[in-house]
């Protein structure tokens, strides 16, 4: 087969996902009669082997992806980021972005504003650049999980196929250690605690929202847990939260702080207008990755912080919030 094949790691929160709709996630414009030849054709492999659609996909598993999938089909004067490569520029702003770098893994600083993957409407988005980080490896780097296009902050890359698994297993069974930094419009009550719930996405039309439902309910949503320290405060008008995700559930952060009533600045999704406050405060999502801890492939842990983005520096800096010093306030449990 001529062309480029990419072998995409299956993400902790895609966990059971059938790999039909994981197709349908990250390229919406493979139609599912073509899905199934390549799938009866061997072209599309998961964990090297032959599947079906209806197979369910766990963390940490490889799916290859073929060319003629990237290109958009023969004929097609379409290409993908992942199909037209990357020239200079790119490769050094990804470069500039590295916070940590060893023979398995690497860690970035993931900007706001740059989408981890490719969906509908999204020309350029982190995984068709890759290429830019392989730092003369001979395979380019692996996703091993995610954050939400306009959230910052620290991003795991493997290395090699073994350490895309063992970064998966630590994700799934919760070895990994998450700081998150927030602005939130109000102070939560009380200061610090623990928020659950059960979440599920939307079902509601054009409402491509999580929403907390009854356990009791159809279904009955997904368990999350968020525990969460306010660090200080600018009187009662807005805080600076330390949130720690016990569970991986998408935009699960940003729920529960509208849960609170106290809405991350800039996440209109899900506090709406309350969300922006205006003024000199920026209104971009106030929602940083800080921190992340987590045993090493070989040996050793690793712990890496990110420096705060551009706009949630000037607003700590308007808001007299003082960085320097700042212990992780979860870190003795």
């Amino acid at each position: 087969m001529n062309g480029k094949l990419v072998a995409r790691v299956v993400l902790e929160d895609e966990d059971g996902m059938r790999l039909d709709r994981w197709f349908k996630t990250h390229y919406p414009d493979l139609t599912f009669g073509k899905l199934q030849k390549l799938l009866r054709s061997g072209q599309i492999r998961l964990d090297g082997g032959r599947t079906k659609s209806n197979v369910r996909v766990s963390p940490g598993q490889s799916v290859r992806v073929p060319p003629n999938v990237l290109t958009g089909g023969q004929g097609e004067k379409r290409t993908s980021p992942e199909a037209r490569g990357i020239g200079r520029e790119e490769k050094e702003f990804l470069k500039s972005l590295v916070l940590h770098k060893d023979k398995r893994i690497i860690v970035i600083n993931k900007p706001p504003g740059l989408a981890v993957q490719g969906g509908t409407g999204q020309s350029r988005h982190l995984d068709a650049l890759l290429d830019g980080l392989k730092f003369r490896a001979a395979t380019r780097p692996r996703l091993v999980h995610r954050l939400d296009k306009d959230t910052s902050g620290v991003l795991v890359l493997a290395r090699d196929r073994l350490a895309a698994r063992h970064m998966a297993d630590l994700l799934k069974s919760r070895k990994t250690t998450k700081l998150y930094w927030a602005l939130t419009c109000g102070v939560p009550r009380p200061l610090e605690g623990e928020v659950e719930s059960r979440l599920e996405k939307s079902a509601r039309p054009g409402r491509q929202l999580m929403e907390d439902v009854n356990e009791d309910a159809q279904g009955g949503g997904v368990r999350a847990i968020t525990r969460y320290q306010v660090i200080d405060q600018a009187a009662n008008r807005f805080a600076w939260v330390a949130m720690q995700p016990v569970t991986g559930r998408t935009h699960q952060l940003r729920v529960h702080a509208a849960m609170m009533e106290c809405p991350i600045v800039g996440d209109g999704k899900y506090g709406g207008r309350k969300a922006h406050p205006g003024g000199e405060i920026s209104s971009k999502l106030h929602l940083h990755a800080r921190s992340i801890s987590f045993p090493h492939p070989d040996k050793g842990q690793v712990k890496v912080d990110a420096p705060l983005p551009e706009h949630m520096a000037a607003t700590w800096k308007l808001l007299g919030f003082e960085t320097e010093g700042v212990a992780d306030p979860f870190e003795e449990a």
